[in-house]
């Protein structure tokens, strides 16, 4: 119940943050612009629109989970409401749990508003909607559920730039920790090899939740595929947030 009231509170803080809107304003805006540019490509317009819908639903998710995601531990810390928050019979966990579920929750609702957009779309040109696209859609919010944990940890210590900055670094480094580790495999110094596989492994490998590319180009995309995917969402999430729980118990807020 605890955690629940957090997660409600937290989520009514968010839906009230003027960025928020801006940044779902530019998303649908991206999202029609794709039917203009989808016209210039002769026979190409269905896959433009595909392609740009899901790159908006992803680029602009993410976004929304940096710009709001770490701001909410550290607006608690800056207003000294967070006294008022671990004095009652909350433990700091849930507290940090609460935040969290606050904030997919918010990306919830903003991926639904983007996503019955981009479907809307995609049903006026084909009729139909494949369900590869559903998948997709499944996959970035599983991607942003990701991300916004890494911005829960880089928040429950350090400042909201600094936090916006590694959380960025980490989402750009996820997409390219294969070629890092391909890189590191063909490099003949064993300190690279090693330095690149701790990195593939310990930060997130992004690109298990991209198959924007096989839904545009209607490659088939298997269930087994997609339970992976998720499985190793759920698993890495679980992970960043029982280490965010420990550094956060043990952060001293005087």
């Amino acid at each position: 119940m605890k955690i629940r009231a957090i997660m409600i509170n937290t989520f009514r803080e968010a839906i009230r943050d003027k960025v928020l809107y801006s940044l779902l304003f530019f998303a649908l805006l991206m999202i029609g612009g794709s039917i203009l540019l989808g016209r210039l490509t002769i026979g190409e317009n269905i896959k433009i629109i595909k392609d740009m819908g899901l790159a908006s639903i992803s680029i602009f998710g993410l976004l929304i989970a940096i710009f709001v995601g770490i701001g909410l531990v550290y607006k608690e810390i800056d207003k000294k409401t967070i006294y008022t928050v671990i004095a009652k019979p909350v433990h700091r966990y849930q507290f940090l749990l609460g935040k969290y579920l606050g904030l997919i929750l918010t990306l919830l609702v903003e991926v639904a508003i983007m996503s019955f957009g981009l479907l809307l779309l995609v049903l006026s040109y084909e009729g139909h909607v494949e369900l590869s696209i559903l998948k997709a859609i499944l996959l970035i919010l599983f991607e942003l559920m990701t991300i916004t944990a890494v911005a829960i940890l880089f928040s429950s210590f350090s400042t909201p730039i600094l936090s916006g900055l590694f959380t960025l670094a980490v989402y750009i480094a996820g997409h390219l920790s294969r070629d890092l580790l391909a890189f590191g495999v063909e490099s003949e110094s064993a300190m690279i090899k090693y330095s690149t596989a701790f990195i593939y492994y310990s930060l997130p490998n992004l690109d298990n939740f991209n198959i924007k590319g096989r839904v545009v180009h209607e490659v088939l995309v298997s269930w087994e595929y997609l339970s992976f995917a998720m499985l190793y969402g759920v698993l890495y999430i679980s992970i960043i947030l029982l280490l965010s729980m420990v550094i956060f118990q043990k952060r001293d807020f005087r």
